[in-house]
C-alpha cells in the first residue's frame, strides 16, 4: 500500500518482513490458502465450537510454523510465546498493538524479576490510537516490574518481531488479545543462530530511533486527563471489543 513507500524512518510506515524458499514458502501459501478460505465475514451457525483454523508445523533446521485463527482450544501461537518466556532471560520485543493477556504480562514481569532483562519497542506512532492509548495504561506496572519500555519516533510502527533467547518470531501476529485470541495470525518461529544475529541488528536499528520511557518521567507526565483516557482505552479493547468481535464472528448467513 502507499503507506509502505519508504524506508519506515524519513517516511513510509516501519514494518518488517522475510523472504522464505523451498519446503518452508510452500508451507506457508498452503496455511494462508488455507485461513483466507475460512475468513468469510459471516460463518455458519456453530462453527464457534469447532476447534481452531490451523496447527503446529514443526519442520526441518530449527523452523516451526504456526498457524492460529479463532475457535475453542489451543492456540499455537500463544503456546509457544508461553513455552519459551517461561526460562527466558533476554527478551526483545517489537510490535505495533501491544495489549497482552494478564498472564502473558506477568510472564514478561518475571523475565525481569529474576534479573533477565525484557526491552519492549512500542509504536509513539499509530494507525490506531485507541490501541496506543491502551497500552499506555500498562506502562507503569511494566516498568516498576524493571522491563525497559522504548518508543519508536519517526514514523507509524506496524513491525512484529519476537526475540526469545535464542528463539525468533516473525510474522503477523501483534502481543495483543485480538491477534492471540480473535484473529486469523501466520508466524514463523526460528532457532537458529544465523537468524536471531540478524534479528537482533533489526532490533538494534529500531532502538536507535526509540525514545526510552523512564518510570520517573512516566509518572510525571501522567495527568489526571490522559489517565482517564488510557483507563478508557484500555477498557474498551480488553472487555467491549472482544465482546463486539465475538458477536459479529457468530453472526447466521443472511
Amino acid at each position: 500500500a502507499d503507506e509502505y513507500d519508504g524506508d519506515g524512518v524519513t517516511q513510509g510506515w516501519r514494518d518488517l518482513g522475510i523472504k522464505m524458499e523451498g519446503e518452508m514458502a510452500r508451507e506457508l501459501a498452503g496455511s494462508f490458502d488455507e485461513i483466507f478460505g475460512r475468513a468469510e465475514f459471516r460463518h455458519k451457525w456453530l462453527v464457534h465450537l469447532r476447534k481452531p483454523t490451523g496447527s503446529e508445523r514443526s519442520v526441518a533446521n530449527g523452523r516451526e510454523l504456526l498457524v492460529s485463527g479463532p475457535g475453542r482450544g489451543h492456540n499455537p501461537i500463544r503456546a509457544a510465546l508461553r513455552r519459551d518466556l517461561a526460562p527466558a532471560r533476554d527478551v526483545r520485543i517489537v510490535v505495533a498493538y501491544f495489549l497482552p493477556s494478564w498472564r502473558m504480562r506477568r510472564q514478561l514481569m518475571r523475565v525481569a524479576r529474576r534479573g533477565g532483562r525484557v526491552q519492549l519497542v512500542l509504536a509513539g506512532k499509530s494507525d490506531v490510537r485507541l490501541s496506543r492509548w491502551a497500552s499506555r495504561s500498562l506502562y507503569r506496572r511494566l516498568l516498576r516490574s524493571g522491563i525497559e519500555i522504548y518508543e519508536y519516533q519517526p514514523q507509524i510502527l506496524h513491525a512484529k518481531l519476537y526475540l526469545i533467547d535464542r528463539a525468533v518470531y516473525v510474522g503477523s501476529a501483534n502481543l495483543d488479545l485480538r491477534s492471540l485470541r480473535i484473529n486469523y495470525e501466520l508466524m514463523v518461529r526460528f532457532e537458529e543462530d544465523a537468524v536471531a544475529e540478524q534479528a537482533r541488528a533489526i532490533f538494534e536499528d529500531c532502538l536507535a530511533h526509540c525514545r526510552c520511557i523512564t518510570l520517573e518521567d512516566w509518572i510525571r507526565s501522567r495527568t489526571l486527563w490522559r489517565r482517564l483516557k488510557q483507563r478508557w482505552a484500555y477498557w474498551l479493547l480488553v472487555r467491549l471489543d472482544p465482546y463486539l468481535a465475538r458477536r459479529q464472528w457468530l453472526r447466521l448467513p443472511d
